[in-house]
């Protein structure tokens, strides 16, 4: 996604299991590759850890950018 993607917008390098595609790899981008897993952000199940991924977003996103969730 060279421009970047809104909140709310799912990663098109998200797999069906929700991993990332390209980690590991120097196309990742950045803000991707600055994460770093933990029991806070994780939580204790995926569910937990979307809903930390989606409060980030909705609080770094610029004004106006915000997509309704998809997914």
């Amino acid at each position: 996604m060279p421009r970047g993607k809104a909140a709310g917008q799912r990663c098109v390098q998200l797999t069906a299991d929700l991993r990332c595609a390209l980690f590991g790899l120097p196309e990742r981008p950045r803000c991707c590759a600055g994460l770093m897993p933990s029991t806070a952000m994780c939580g204790d199940s995926p569910a937990q850890a979307l809903a930390w991924l989606t409060q980030l977003e909705l609080l770094t996103a610029p004004s106006g950018t915000v997509a309704a969730p998809s997914g």
